[in-house]
């Protein structure tokens, strides 16, 4: 349910996207340091916004290096880690480990059951060391399970849940940005989820699979599903939006703008464009 929050690259200077390319390079380096090899399979852009934006609200120390790795071994790649991309590491992990345990319990995946005792381990040490994000994510995740096993529809109660706990993802420490940063995250873990239950559609309804959108697909005031629900995650989208702004954001300011106005929605085009040659393929 990741890799939506990412930048329009080709909009993107050179060194912006150097920085950009850096930044995500060192999160997949810290995820095989810190967690194992493993982990890397795990590596989000999701959760380089959140090191980007964390970084450039707190300004913490950068280590920049260049180093070789098992996708490109032929040249070094640029490297740039801070202490937000430990905690980011850590917190992709333990999302992982928690959606890997609720794949096993709600659909009994051998691929999900094998994946959380890969990170067993780690996940443990990892809720230990950061209690609040690893009980939200549990309960949320529960949550979520329920209301999919009642059949629940309701856009707005039913991704409420993964927005929940990316707003806790989002709280980096307690300070007086810990509003702002709730606010932020909850609106963009609802526009994850919503965007996708709109992608994955065909697929559940070919695979049997609960997806909210199968259930309220029915066209709304003369208007067909893809015509109302671009404007659903538009205006959640926007919510982010107006919670990004408030904060006193400097470093990578134009990375950031570009990914929460254009890159989401560019990445939402590329989807549908690809989901559309898929069913023309398939007919």
């Amino acid at each position: 349910m990741f890799g939506y929050v990412m930048a329009n690259k080709p909009e993107l200077k050179v060194r912006e996207f150097e920085r950009y390319k850096g930044f995500y390079c060192g999160l997949c380096q810290r995820l095989k340091q810190r967690n194992g090899i493993a982990s890397q399979l795990t590596l989000t852009y999701d959760m380089t916004f959140l090191i980007l934006l964390l970084s450039s609200l707190y300004e913490p120390a950068e280590q920049k290096e260049r180093r070789r790795c098992l996708i490109h071994p032929a040249k070094k790649q640029h490297m740039i880690c801070n202490k937000i991309t430990d905690y980011a590491a850590d917190m992709n992990v333990l999302l992982s480990y928690y959606h890997f345990l609720d794949d096993w319990v709600d659909e009994r995946k051998y691929s999900a059951l094998f994946a959380s005792r890969l990170f067993h381990k780690r996940a443990g040490k990892i809720a230990a060391e950061y209690p609040r994000q690893s009980e939200v994510i549990r309960s949320s995740l529960e949550k979520l399970a329920r209301l999919e096993q009642q059949g629940v529809a309701e856009l707005d109660e039913i991704s409420r849940p993964f927005g929940e706990l990316m707003s806790e993802l989002f709280v980096y420490r307690s300070d007086a940005f810990e509003p702002i940063l709730r606010r932020l995250g909850f609106f963009i873990g609802k526009y994850i989820y919503l965007l996708d239950a709109y992608l994955d559609r065909e697929e559940d309804r070919k695979k049997g699979n609960f997806n909210p959108l199968l259930v309220s697909e029915q066209p709304r005031g003369g208007e067909t599903i893809d015509e109302w629900m671009p404007r659903v995650l538009d205006d959640t989208m926007r919510e982010a939006v107006i919670e990004f702004e408030k904060l006193p954001l400097e470093r990578d300011l134009p990375i950031l703008r570009n990914i929460v106005y254009e890159g989401v929605r560019i990445q939402l085009m590329k989807d549908l464009q690809k989901m559309e040659e898929r069913e023309k393929n398939d007919e």
